[in-house]
């Protein structure tokens, strides 16, 4: 039985095609069998995954895979080892890397335990009870037991259970709140009506309820179509389900590197180990030569492993998210800080994001006599003042009201018409405001289109300056806050209302006041003409409607409700009564828009939720870094582009063609048709969940980075979906645990400073990784030297981890601190599958690694030739033996064994990366840029020298290293090989400027 055309149908023919009755409800019987077919009405629940699942998928990345490979290695060749001494170290070498590789998985469990919190929190948003009919007699069960056929009851405050088609309207209007599924503030007014079922607007029937919406007024009856998966909000469920995170650019391009790394350290290891097949037998037997050059292979793959690569970016990207925290921006997952470094393409919902999502009177309108005089309400959120928070210095009516540009302490004794509008909307009004000590916010009670109504009136004052100045000089909030509208509700007792229907499009409430009654009453402006036979001037005067009167009202309510502003206008109107309530006859509905004729319009308002102040310039900010924001929202279109024109996103002038589409328009097309729209879009009005997904896998189809922010439960699809997804603070639930990165304060302009945090972010990844790469090539260089040189073993494997792990990543991770460059929101975004090492890039690596190496192997070299204290060796001796035997002569051991060369090239190897360390600065040179411009590395590279005279002077652990001290000599030569790399890497720099701006030039 399918229920997708039931909105189609008249009450009468959907109870029938649901087979139930609305007086009696199904029988138990019938429940049952519904139950057992439809299964129950909840989300269901999967069983987590095994503990050993999570912790097996933490080694699926290319570079835990390899370094757990090189761990297993070493541990193997370990067991082999014949010198008793050298074991306890050989086995030291796998257990460090093991124990990096534990702590990374750790870290990787629990933040998976944690990655379906998004699908928990949809099932906590589920109706845990609700009332149905059945078997005649009215039930309160549980949401769960409820089955499509069922007749339910829903009244005010109420959460609806499943998905319900209204059958008959118990009050006089029913409204509803579907913020949490469509992410719109305005409550939506239903009615039992069939409508016309169109495809892709779901959300929208009038004459439906969906789960998880809240009911705001009213009540009514109404039969379940669906429950569980099939309802709108299963759907979500569904489709949250099914989304694959999309892997960050960052992520994407350490994979591709680990790949090629793997390749390559694999193709020099086996080389490295063939050449020297020859040289097997100089070990004693052809076997222990095997292993040995076999353990230099790993010797080889350790050092050119960057060990430290994966702890080194987590940290900076951890840095960047404390940097973004004091912004405001809180940072779910590490990598998308990096992301928003290379945003092409921010899809922005509009409510609530780049809106206050709190309804403002933005002008007030009334008749002057020949033409309308328009004021403009200053103030964007349901704060009496022009800021967003209670408190500072207080803003007079004078500058809160304004007309053509000037304003009046008292705008009430000014124009008449003024009182009575703010009259009418004091009284026609059941909502309220309440101070929230906790955020210094006025927050709404109840309507968000009444509440606003409740401010104006605030701002408008009372009738006399005195008395407004005394309200100026209130502080306390709590008998500030509603002072004007309760003056209202104490001078008029309300005698009674006569409730909003649709078809007359307005309410009204009867007062009396110094023993005058009074019907004052609100609605659509256009419906209220109809009904009034005068209107008021703003000299107090009232006249006749004529024709042309209400064709100048008419021009102004259209200009401000499909101009520019797109503003939600409300009339009001006034009729005095010479009887009291009871002689209106006011209990027959039928007769109310009866009672309401004969009327005296009084003025409209316009109502708008207003864009954040802060927004505007966050756009103009955004096209200065070449990132171009959509805006994705439900909202009609002319409404969606009159905030589009105010923030910036359209001129006011422009024509929006190719650049506006509704969610019809979206689906009308084909795949194509929509990939070219998404490319020059800047709006989508009408749309649904769907289109948020569809529009963001479009979007990545064409090779954009997208960054989607939200704030409902709509939203959480695509934030999934997209590169990044940006919560709002106040959004809900399910959206915050879908998304990448939260934004505490809602402001649009911290996405701003986090993409400017992200491209500086990018710029040091890119210099650390350079600074571990260009190292570790001089690693490989140098162990690949020593094999074919024949020379003794220059480095052992544990040293070569000492170095990537402790002096290396100490420097690196400071680099993280480097400061933005000056420029670096001028340039346009990078692109996604820009390399991490590109040519010229490569070629710094090679030149820069092949010295360092160089420089390495020298320094063993010339200490065992030049040293007054070593062996003094000829070149031939050095290289040419097999098996070395001047390593074990007495000088050798005089001098302090064949450890004293190894020390001297661990010491090259240490200094020369610390200077080259100071070239990562950036790609300004060393000499402009200066170390003091990052004295976090200044301090890295100092105590990475201390931790090394550690490891060379102090004796246990100078054993566990195989390391000895050095004399004076030794130094020297260390600082004379080590220092040469900053002017050759100043050489490089040049000539990558000369090369890029060449290139710019051409472009």
């Amino acid at each position: 039985m399918s229920y997708s055309k039931v909105p189609s149908m008249g009450a009468a023919e959907a109870i029938k095609f649901a087979q139930t009755n609305t007086t009696k409800g199904l029988t138990k019987e019938e429940a049952a069998a519904r139950a057992a077919k439809y299964g129950p009405n909840s989300l269901p629940e999967e069983p987590p995954k095994p503990l050993w699942e999570l912790i097996l998928a933490q080694f699926e990345d290319v570079m835990v895979r390899l370094l757990l490979a090189a761990a297993v290695v070493s541990f193997l060749l370990a067991i082999f080892e014949d010198d008793e001494e050298e074991k306890l170290t050989a086995f030291i070498e796998p257990l460090v890397i093991l124990a990096i590789l534990t702590a990374n998985a750790t870290v990787g469990v629990v933040q998976e335990l944690n990655a379906d919190e998004s699908l928990r929190a949809l099932q906590k948003l589920t109706a845990p009870h609700c009332v149905v009919i059945r078997d005649g007699e009215q039930h309160n069960i549980d949401a769960a037991d409820l089955v499509p056929g069922d007749v339910v009851l829903v009244s005010c405050g109420d959460q609806v259970p499943a998905d319900v088609r209204i059958v008959e309207v118990l009050s006089t209007t029913i409204r509803v709140d579907q913020s949490t599924l469509t992410g719109e503030s305005e409550s939506i007014v239903k009615h039992s009506d069939p409508v016309k079922v169109v495809e892709g607007e779901t959300e929208f029937y009038l004459n439906c309820l969906y789960s998880s919406t809240c009911i705001t007024y009213g009540k009514a009856k109404g039969i379940v179509m669906t429950t569980g998966l099939e309802t709108e909000f299963g759907n979500i469920f569904k489709l949250t389900k099914a989304t694959e995170e999309e892997k960050t650019p960052l992520q994407v391009k350490l994979d591709a590197f680990g790949e090629s790394l793997t390749k390559v350290i694999t193709a020099i290891c086996v080389f490295v180990w063939i050449i020297n097949i020859n040289h097997f037998t100089s070990k004693g037997t052809w076997l222990k030569g095997c292993i040995f050059f076999a353990k230099q292979g790993v010797a080889l793959a350790v050092a050119a492993l960057p060990e430290g690569l994966p702890a080194v970016v987590t940290t900076c990207l951890a840095l960047g998210t404390r940097r973004m925290a004091k912004k405001h921006a809180l940072v779910r997952k590490l990598p998308s800080v990096e992301t928003l470094g290379c945003c092409t393409v921010i899809c922005s919902d509009k409510t609530g994001t780049l809106t206050t999502n709190k309804m403002v009177v933005r002008k007030i309108c009334t008749f002057g006599g020949n033409a309308m005089n328009t004021y403009t309400v200053k103030g964007t959120t349901f704060n009496l003042g022009s800021g967003s928070k209670w408190g500072g210095e207080p803003v007079s009516q004078k500058d809160m009201i304004t007309l053509a540009g000037q304003g009046n302490a008292c705008p009430l004794s000014n124009d008449p018409t003024l009182l009575d509008i703010a009259q009418v909307s004091a009284l026609c009004n059941e909502s309220s405001l309440s101070y929230n000590a906790e955020t210094n916010e006025v927050e709404r009670v109840n309507e968000a289109m009444e509440a606003c109504l409740r401010v104006m009136v605030e701002k408008l004052g009372l009738d006399s300056k005195a008395k407004n100045d005394a309200l100026l000089s209130e502080k306390d909030p709590n008998r500030r806050l509603l002072s004007c509208n309760n003056h209202w509700m104490t001078h008029c007792k309300k005698n009674g209302t006569l409730e909003f229907t649709r078809e007359r499009k307005s309410m009204s409430v009867h007062v009396t006041a110094e023993s005058k009654h009074q019907l004052l009453v609100k609605g659509a402006p256009d419906c209220l003409l109809d009904r009034c036979t005068h209107i008021k001037t703003s000299k107090g005067s009232v006249v006749p409607l004529t024709p042309q009167i209400k064709s100048t009202v008419l021009e102004t309510y259209h200009l401000l409700a499909t101009g520019a502003e797109s503003l939600r206008c409300l009339g009001m109107a006034i009729k005095p009564t010479p009887h009291g309530w009871t002689a209106l006859g006011a209990s027959d509905p039928a007769k109310f828009a009866a009672i309401e004729s004969g009327l005296t319009f009084v003025g409209f308002v316009g109502i708008l939720d207003p864009p954040r102040p802060e927004v505007k310039a966050a756009l103009a900010e955004c096209r200065t870094a070449h990132v171009r924001v959509i805006v994705i929202t439900g909202d009609n279109k002319d409404t969606a582009e009159g905030i589009c024109r105010e923030i910036g996103i359209f001129g006011n002038d422009e024509k929006t063609t190719g650049l506006s589409f509704t969610g019809q328009q979206f689906d009308s097309m084909t795949p194509s048709q929509q990939t070219e729209a998404v490319q020059t879009a800047r709006l989508f009005s009408r749309a649904v969940p769907d289109h948020k997904k569809v529009i963001t896998e479009r979007l990545q189809e064409c090779g954009f980075v997208v960054a989607m922010t939200g704030d409902g439960v709509n939203d959480a699809l695509a934030l999934k979906k997209a590169h990044i997804g940006i919560a709002m603070g106040s959004g809900t639930e399910v959206a915050k645990k879908s998304s990448d990165m939260v934004l505490e304060d809602d402001n649009f302009s911290t996405i701003v400073a986090a993409i400017e945090e992200g491209r500086t972010i990018y710029n040091n990844t890119k210099q650390f990784i350079r600074y571990l790469i260009s190292s570790n090539i001089g690693e490989v260089v140098c162990i690949f030297l020593t094999g074919v040189l024949g020379m003794p073993e220059v480095l052992v494997p544990i040293q070569l981890l000492w170095v990537n792990l402790v002096t290396d990543g100490l420097p690196a991770t400071a680099l993280g601190f480097n400061p933005p460059e000056p420029d670096v929101m001028r340039k346009p975004p990078r692109k996604s599958n820009e390399p991490i090492v590109n040519r010229s890039t490569a070629f710094r690596y090679m030149a820069i690694g092949t010295y360092v190496g160089v420089a390495t192997v020298a320094g063993y070299a010339l200490w065992c030739m030049y040293a007054p204290t070593g062996p003094q060796v000829t070149w031939a001796e050095l290289c040419g033996s097999t098996n070395h035997a001047w390593l074990n002569d007495d000088v050798m051991n005089a001098a302090g064994g064949k450890k004293v060369p190894m020390t001297v090239a661990l010491s090259v190897l240490v200094v020369v990366e610390m200077c080259n360390a100071l070239n990562a600065l950036g790609d300004s040179s060393l000499f402009v840029v200066g170390p003091s411009s990052n004295p976090y590395l200044c301090g890295a590279i100092v105590l990475s020298l201390a931790l090394h005279m550690v490891i060379l002077y102090i004796e246990p652990v100078a054993k566990v290293f195989g390391v000895a001290a050095l004399d004076w000599w030794s130094w020297k030569l260390i600082l004379i090989l080590s220092i040469p790399i900053i002017f050759l890497d100043e050489v490089l720099k040049t000539f990558v400027r000369r090369r890029e701006y060449t290139k710019l030039k051409e472009d």
